[in-house]
């Protein structure tokens, strides 16, 4: 069978699965596999992107890091191995053909063993420097094939727990050996330059509404401050006082979604001391200054069918 013909088979399987699996709140029988169902196109939305493979089987989706942006649609994969601020939104999903989503969370630990326990030879030579947080490219059918094989077990309970460890190794296996395999390596390596990115990025999440100087995250990260920027940028499209910033401004709007009335003093939990500084960035980052914008958050907050992130 030609390869694009097995992937549309594959594909048109995977669709029928997770149309049938689907819950509301997106979690699965099998731990760490999501499924996502979208009818409709949503405006840009910010969010984590948690380090995850995400497989479209129907529909299109634009995510954006910083300045770049990634655009992938039926066929096609993304893999995230940092936990980043995103902005992404489906382009094409409407209640007839609704945007279709796998996902699998990536542990680092199931990386690691697994590169532990590779022959020599068997993995890519190594690349310099660090690569993107998040990759995108056309899924191979040997991919798809185990995907397909891992959603087939929601159907099988007797099988689930003995099988679906082994897939979700040979998942790994794929995307590690794989064209964006780079990414998916470093996540499981403790001293690659995205692992102490990763670093990095943690200790600004949980101090995110305090100052700090660059020099001294570098320090934690046992990184040179120019090794550390230049890392920090290749993994995130951002620099680290830029990270903080998104980080500072997504939580102010999810705390806003619960105090419409404080927006002062939302400000000040998030680190700003300058309300003015707070609401010119906060409206430059959303489109809608934080008073504003939190009569809208809480009118989705309200409705079923309003998904904030």
């Amino acid at each position: 069978m030609p390869e694009a013909t097995r992937t549309e088979a594959l594909l048109e399987e995977l669709r029928a699965l997770l149309e049938r699996h689907v819950r509301p709140d997106w979690t699965t029988a099998v731990e760490g596999v999501l499924i996502s169902r979208v009818d409709r196109a949503d405006p840009p939305e910010p969010s984590m992107s948690g380090t995850v493979l995400a497989v479209i089987a129907q529909g299109a989706k634009h995510l954006a890091l910083g300045e770049r942006v990634f655009a992938y649609g039926a066929g096609q994969y993304l893999v995230a191995s940092v936990d980043l601020p995103v902005t992404g939104h489906f382009t094409r999903a409407d209640r007839d053909h609704p945007a279709l989503g796998f996902g699998l969370t990536l542990d680092p630990s199931a990386v690691a063993e697994l590169l532990l326990g590779a022959a020599p030879g068997d993995l890519p030579r190594a690349t310099q420097g660090a690569p993107s947080g998040i990759a995108v490219s056309d899924a191979p059918v040997a991919l798809l094939d185990a995907v397909v094989r891992l959603v087939r077990l929601l159907d099988e309970p007797r099988d689930r727990a003995v099988l679906a460890p082994l897939v979700k190794r040979e998942i790994l296996w794929r995307l590690i050996t794989g064209e964006q395999g780079a990414t998916v390596r470093q996540l499981g390596l403790p001293d690659s330059g995205l692992s102490h990115v990763s670093r990095a990025v943690a200790w600004i999440r949980e101090h995110y509404a305090e100052p700090f100087r660059v020099a001294d995250v570098a320090r934690r990260c046992g990184m040179s401050v120019s090794a550390f920027h230049r890392n920090f940028q290749a993994v995130t499209a951002m620099s680290p006082i830029q990270f903080q910033k998104q980080i500072r401004l997504q939580e102010a709007r999810l705390l806003l979604a619960t105090r419409p009335g404080d927006v002062t003093g939302v400000g000040q939990r998030v680190g700003y001391d300058n309300p003015s500084q707070f609401s010119r960035e906060y409206r430059r980052r959303f489109g809608a200054p934080p008073s504003r914008d939190a009569v809208r958050l809480r009118e989705a907050v309200r409705s079923p069918a309003g998904v904030l992130t």
